[in-house]
């Protein structure tokens, strides 16, 4: 009996002690799988390969990291799977952006997951420029309203990661005729390069690898950001292009006030989630803090990676991680709007843009 007490204690503790090791992050003999609700290719899956290898490096035990694409329904299938597949260990990711966020804000059909419930485990962001062709004789965001052509955006859909560029031409009361239906924006940077649209919205590796040289060649002229987060508000200049101001800025600028209202209200949510936190880990709801705490550490470590600074000026201009309590507040708040502003986005979409909810 005294011996098979004993065992049971030794047992006992054996587990305990275990349990307090995996605990302390110990992903040793693990892997763990990111999944990324887009094809292959995509902005998304190719920053969550590029992010593989430092996660590898810096997670405790050194895990297999397999960035996995469930692609459909424009990243809403892939995230259903999430919804019903997620373990709460940390061994699950979703990796996405705002084309998973917008329809779950909005209430679209076919969303099962709960976005807003999820844990943050990291970001990274991943911002957008917004330029204009020089035929409209716009030099700068400044004299943007005394374009002395109309000005016509290209896009792909409305509610997905078009929005918060559509929304910020609302802060900005422009007057913008937004052609929508392009299968990418590739598509939308060859009308622009064409004369078919002459206001355009680009993400941060493109600008720099494709549009910049139209900046220098003088056939394309950079008007404003997305922003950065400064102090719980979208109002800071982007890292990325810190030469240029923010919508915030622009708007500033323009009415000698900081902008307010449900037009800014709408846009620092979606913007935020889609340019300030662009690519965003998400873990399940009952994720426990310590492993939430764990991959801050991790993302503190490769931002002070030599290696993945040096990478990433190429990927991102040298844009870091961001993970932390703050993080993920300023996040599950925009993913959480007030009813009005909800209810703003819907009427704006479904009455200006045709979009059925």
């Amino acid at each position: 009996m005294r011996k098979l007490t004993t065992t049971a204690v030794l047992a006992a503790l054996l587990g305990l002690a275990t349990a307090a090791h995996a605990q302390d992050g110990d992903f040793a003999g693990k892997s763990i799988d990111v999944i990324v609700p887009f094809g292959p290719g995509g902005a998304t899956f190719v920053s969550a390969k590029f992010l593989e290898p430092y996660f590898e490096k810096h997670l405790p035990g050194n895990p297999e990291i397999n960035v996995i694409d469930r692609p459909g329904g424009g990243s809403i299938l892939g995230a259903n799977w999430f919804e019903q597949n997620a373990k709460s260990d940390g061994t699950t990711i979703l990796f996405t952006t705002s084309s998973t966020a917008n329809p779950f804000v909005l209430g679209q059909k076919g969303v099962e997951y709960r976005l807003a419930d999820y844990r943050v485990a990291y970001s990274h962001p991943f911002s957008a420029v917004a330029y204009v062709s020089p035929s409209t004789g716009v030099t700068s965001a400044a004299d943007i309203k005394n374009a002395k052509a109309p000005l016509i955006y290209g896009g792909i859909a409305a509610a997905a990661s078009d929005l918060p560029g559509l929304l910020s031409f609302e802060v900005l009361d422009l007057d913008v005729k937004s052609v929508l239906g392009f299968n990418g924006r590739g598509p939308v940077r060859l009308a622009f390069e064409q004369g078919e649209v002459n206001i355009d919205y680009q993400f941060t590796p493109v600008y720099l690898t494709q549009v910049v040289p139209s900046v220098e060649a003088g056939s394309a002229v950079p008007l404003w950001t997305g922003g950065s987060m400064m102090d719980g508000v979208l109002k800071g200049r982007d890292p990325i292009a810190p030469e240029l101001p923010s919508v915030y800025e622009v708007y500033e600028s323009m009415n000698g006030k900081a902008p307010s209202g449900i037009e800014w209200d709408a846009f620092q949510g979606v913007a935020s989630v889609t340019y300030a936190y662009g690519l965003t880990g998400y873990m399940h709801p009952d994720t426990p803090q310590g492993v939430l705490d764990i991959f801050e550490k991790a993302v503190t470590d490769i931002n002070a990676d030599p290696e993945f600074q040096a990478e990433s000026q190429k990927v991102t201009n040298g844009a870091r991680l961001n993970a932390g309590p703050s993080t993920e507040a300023a996040i599950k708040a925009a993913l959480s709007p007030p009813a009005e502003v909800k209810e703003y986005l819907r009427t704006l979409l479904s009455k200006k843009f045709g979009v059925k909810m």
